[in-house]
C-alpha cells in the first residue's frame, strides 16, 4: 500500500496547468492536473485502447468533449470515456483534477 498527499500539489499558476504525476505502473497512471480560474484543459484523444477518468476534487468547472460539448463538473464529480474519446476540462474556479488513465500511457 502507499499514502499519497495530494495537498502537496496544491499550486496555481496563470502561466498554465501544474501538473503533478501521483502513480504510475503498468497497471495505470493517475495524474493531479490544477487548473486556475479561467483555463482549459484543452480536447484531445488518443489512438489507443483504454479507459479513463476524470475526477474533481476541487473547484467547478465543465467536461468537455466533441463538437464543443460541455457538461457541469464540481467536486466529486467524475467523468468516465473512451481514451479514444474526445475529453478536456475548463475551470470556472480554481480546480484540481484527478486523472486515471489505464493502461498508463
Amino acid at each position: 500500500m502507499k499514502k499519497i498527499d495530494l495537498d502537496v500539489a496544491r499550486e496555481f499558476s496563470s502561466q498554465g496547468l501544474h501538473k503533478f504525476l501521483v502513480h504510475d505502473s503498468a497497471n495505470f497512471k493517475i495524474i493531479n492536473f490544477n487548473l486556475a480560474a479561467g483555463q482549459t484543459f484543452p480536447v484531445h484523444s488518443h489512438e489507443i485502447d483504454g479507459e479513463l477518468s476524470i475526477t474533481v476534487i476541487e473547484g467547478k468547472g465543465e467536461f468537455l468533449g466533441k463538437d464543443e460539448t460541455a457538461m457541469p463538473a464540481k467536486q466529486g464529480d467524475i467523468l468516465i470515456s473512451e481514451i479514444r474519446e474526445p475529453h478536456g476540462v475548463r475551470a470556472e474556479t480554481d480546480m484540481r483534477i484527478l486523472v486515471t488513465i489505464a493502461p498508463p500511457i
